[in-house]
């Protein structure tokens, strides 16, 4: 099976490619080729490709960003996800778009999020992403992912990967006790939609962790697994830390699958113990 694959330099993207690449054929839509917010040279790419099915995975991602560069994040998660969309259902092939947690408010501090919940975001980045998955619901599958993390990828770290490297430079880190996140392991994710992609149907999928978690419990987890100081990592409240950033954020960030009989997704403990063994 061919895939046009957006994303693939990313966090999540260039390790679908690494773990999948001897069962799909991955075309790479690179940025540096191609900028998806520009209609023309999107329909001209996806034109003059074969392919089967396309995985959208590029966005504007940063939280704090999108609050200051809100066309920006419009641009690339709503517009440029229309222009991919609309060019792949004129070749009428299958379409993937790759969400997040982050479209729900996360205010229920006793409950959690399944495919079946709407979606009501806060914050400019959460509400961009939302409006991408309007423009694909009904006619393609929309993957929800949360806090997604890995063993390396030196162009960007992950939350695991920043906490890690933090407590090695003996350096103390606020986490925050009164939220609750959901974190993934992104080979899961991998595996998760090798399965959605040989079985593809138009529908919402959670791709989450099996682990509900304080950001401090997280962090307390990471710093045994890796052999670090606890002592560094200090305390502190939602309403505090968040304070001085600029975007609103899901409080209680619980994303669960009703569907997913697939793939067994990782702990979040398991999952830190695999990119142990992965480092080594």
């Amino acid at each position: 099976m061919k895939i046009i694959i957006s994303g693939s330099t990313g966090l999540v993207g260039s390790r679908i490619i690494e773990l999948l690449k001897d069962d799909f054929n991955f075309i790479p839509l690179l940025a540096t080729q191609v900028d998806i917010t520009e209609n023309k040279k999107v329909d001209e790419f996806i034109t003059s490709n074969d392919f089967d099915l396309f995985l959208h995975l590029a966005a504007y991602t940063n939280v704090n960003g999108a609050e200051l560069e809100k066309d920006i994040a419009y641009k690339i998660n709503v517009e440029g996800t229309k222009n991919v969309f609309n060019s792949v259902l004129k070749k009428n092939k299958k379409f993937i778009y790759i969400s997040t947690d982050f479209v729900f408010s996360g205010d229920n501090q006793d409950g959690f999020y399944t495919e079946q919940d709407i979606p009501s975001p806060s914050g400019t980045y959460a509400k961009t992403k939302y409006e991408g998955e309007k423009v694909v619901k009904d006619t393609a599958m929309i993957v929800r992912i949360s806090y997604p993390f890995r063993a390396r990828f030196e162009e960007k770290k992950d939350f695991v990967s920043s906490i890690k490297s933090t407590l090695e430079k003996e350096q103390e880190i606020n986490a925050v006790t009164d939220s609750i996140i959901t974190p993934t392991f992104i080979d899961d994710i991998a595996y998760g939609l090798k399965h959605l992609i040989n079985n593809y149907s138009p529908e919402i999928y959670h791709l989450a962790g099996t682990t509900n978690i304080s950001p401090y419990n997280a962090f307390r987890l990471i710093s045994n697994v890796f052999g670090l100081n606890n002592n560094l990592i200090k305390p502190t409240t939602f309403s505090s830390h968040y304070k001085e950033f600029a975007a609103i954020r899901p409080q209680y960030s619980v994303l669960k699958s009703m569907k997913n009989d697939f793939w067994k997704m990782s702990s979040f403990e398991d999952g830190l113990f695999e990119i142990k063994k992965q480092l080594n």
